[in-house]
């Protein structure tokens, strides 16, 4: 199994979620792991596809809601690409690859929207099996850190949706 993990972060909590699932990915074969601005334009050769992204009004980051993350909120890091212009560049997978979504939201006050449910539906259309249900990881404010036991919880979520071999998700 080769599994691809991409990642927008702007604080590290998405980021600390994705190298987890990474970690836990890494005993059933190999794993490539990329921020949205290093992450390839093709998924070609990937048996599973991991994605995550934090949520900015309700949905997944633009140009703007990254500038005002930082400009606003300290953000110590804005990306060029976020997962809505990252998923918006690939083209039709060669196979129905099995791709999972998650993404981070603050907890406090609960809001509506996931930047996960839009990825999910976008890689849908695009030809990608999605059938497992997106996930939330919840964080504190904007900066973090991540909610107490929110890692084991992904490591959890990955174990649970991805059989032993990797190549297949199990059915949720």
């Amino acid at each position: 199994m080769r599994a691809l993990v991409v990642y927008e972060s702007l604080w590290g909590n998405t980021e600390k979620v994705a190298r987890a699932i990474a970690d836990a990915l890494s005993s059933r074969g190999a794993v490539d792991i990329f921020d949205t601005d290093a992450a390839p334009s093709t998924t070609d050769g990937y048996d599973l596809l991991v994605v995550g992204a934090p949520t900015h009004a309700f949905s997944m980051s633009r140009p703007s809601t990254r500038a005002d993350a930082v400009a606003s909120h300290s953000a110590p890091h804005e990306p060029v690409k976020g997962v809505r212009e990252w998923v918006g560049g690939l083209h039709r997978p060669t196979a129905d690859t099995p791709t999972l979504v998650f993404d981070t939201q603050v907890d406090e006050p609960r809001l509506p929207g996931s930047a996960a449910k839009a990825a999910r539906h976008q890689l849908h259309d695009l030809g990608f099996d999605t059938t497992v249900m997106q996930q939330t990881f919840r964080v504190h404010g904007y900066a973090g850190p991540l909610l107490y036991g929110e890692v084991e919880r992904a490591i959890a979520w990955i174990s649970k949706n991805v059989a032993a071999d990797g190549a297949h998700p199990r059915a949720a």
